[in-house]
């Protein structure tokens, strides 16, 4: 176990997870090897495995030691934070009730654990990196794709990088949204994230509470 879940926010929806991983566009990618842990903020795109928990893409600058220092027979671990925002004791009706409140901060987060693979295949690391590309640029009123660069100059720059793929051997999620609190709680705490502009994080919290 590499994430501490209360049971009341632990999250084990393969959906939900997946969501969690696209609306955090940079996870952290962490190793370790004889030089002791090394990190890495990076895109990472998850993809489906019949069968299996799936996988994660993405590439690393060549000149990045990481991909050379990691041990392969150690785990590699992904973090996902996706939404997060600080909860003001003062939202709580239990501040009016009793006072016996603190600060926190509620977020939905994902850990991605498994065996790391290098990539150096060109062919394999141009698919790594149009995938990437498409993903972020699909949005877009005129997506700008990876053919419009010369040729020349894209080769160029995948010999500046490595791709990685992270065979997932376990998913593990955590939505903290005040799940533990009372009703009433919960209701101010939706009102005080909306007057403070966190229209997500409200959205996500009401849709945890009873029906």
């Amino acid at each position: 176990m590499s994430l501490y879940q209360p049971p009341h926010f632990r999250e084990d929806d393969p959906a939900a997870l997946q969501r969690i991983m696209r609306a955090a566009h940079l996870p952290i990618l962490v190793t370790t090897g004889v030089e002791g842990l090394i990190a890495t903020h990076m895109p990472l795109t998850y993809q489906p495995v019949p069968g299996q928990p799936g996988r994660l893409i993405g590439h690393l600058a060549r000149a990045n030691p990481q991909w050379r220092h990691f041990d392969p027979a150690q785990e590699a671990l992904a973090i996902f934070q996706a939404h997060e925002a600080y909860i003001s004791p003062s939202w709580y009706e239990a501040k009016r009730e009793h006072g016996k409140v603190v600060p926190t901060w509620n977020y939905e987060i994902v850990h991605a654990t498994g065996r790391l693979e290098i990539i150096e295949d060109r062919q394999a690391l141009l698919d790594i990196v149009t995938t990437l590309t498409d993903l972020h640029e699909q949005p877009r009123a005129a997506p700008w794709q990876v053919d419009d660069a010369p040729s020349a100059y894209i080769d160029s720059q995948l010999k500046g990088i490595v791709g990685i793929v992270l065979h997932i051997s376990k998913l593990e999620g955590k939505r903290k949204l005040g799940q533990n609190r009372s009703l009433a709680d919960r209701q101010g705490v939706i009102a005080g994230l909306t007057a403070d502009g966190e229209a997500d994080m409200a959205a996500l919290t009401q849709a945890t509470l009873p029906a």
